[in-house]
């Protein structure tokens, strides 16, 4: 190796494993472009630390990923993996909107499962998939430890689980009766309220596009890839 090229991989990850551990994503490259994979699973970490014993994505850390993505010259696209329980409500829904936010191609794709908050994650993307055999929970905003009881409360959680519906129906062809709708089913789970739904499900609500595996996520991003650069071709030579 020249010393030129040792400059260059300094500092870089000794190899995608390690780049993976330390930060949840990953960058691939090919003749088709470069997709910047970004892994939200388990826990949504927000303000507060979770267990130790919890897996978690910080969201710290996806903030500066995104911003970086939409502003590197060198990623062409997003692709989004999902599957968490859900987690701190702000947290999840800032990465949501940042998200939606960017010009880049973006796809996302519910693996085992996009619970709660994980929902505005998943519909976030241009385009969205989800595997058959995943689930996603809708469920009314809620607050763990100690809640000061007053009206103000349950207002502000209120306005807050708007928010979250509008959102979803911003970004998906779902409608906001029906968001609320399985949010408040008393009959659809054991110990609580709201609604778990499977991928054919998604699809038939509006909140996910298609039923497909990574591999189809890979094709669509791709795609979109092709056609922005097609787009900017086209825009450069007027």
């Amino acid at each position: 190796m020249s010393n030129e090229e040792g400059r260059e991989n300094e500092g870089a990850p000794e190899n995608k494993s390690e780049e993976i551990q330390n930060s949840g994503s990953i960058t691939t490259h090919s003749a088709d472009g470069s997709i910047h994979a970004l892994i939200i699973a388990g826990q949504i970490e927000g303000h507060f630390t979770a267990s130790p014993q919890a897996k978690s994505t910080k969201y710290e850390q996806c903030i500066p990923t995104l911003f970086a993505v939409e502003e590197s010259e060198e990623i062409d696209g997003l692709l989004v993996l999902l599957n968490t329980i859900g987690g701190d409500v702000e947290a999840g829904l800032a990465i949501a909107e940042l998200i939606a936010g960017m010009k880049k191609p973006t796809v996302s794709l519910v693996l085992g499962g996009g619970h709660s908050i994980g929902v505005p994650l998943a519909v976030s993307a241009k385009k969205s998939f989800i595997v058959p055999s995943a689930t996603m929970t809708l469920h009314p905003v809620r607050m763990n430890g100690l809640v000061i009881g007053v009206p103000q409360t349950f207002i502000n959680l209120d306005k807050m689980q708007e928010r979250i519906i509008d959102f979803i129906v911003r970004n998906s062809k779902a409608s906001a009766d029906k968001i609320r709708e399985l949010m408040m089913k008393t009959d659809q789970m054991t110990t609580d309220i709201g609604t778990m739904i499977d991928g054919k499900e998604a699809v038939e609500l509006g909140l996910i596009d298609s039923i497909g595996g990574l591999g189809d996520a890979v094709a669509a991003l791709k795609d979109m890839i092709a056609q922005n650069k097609s787009n900017n071709t086209e825009n450069n030579s007027r």
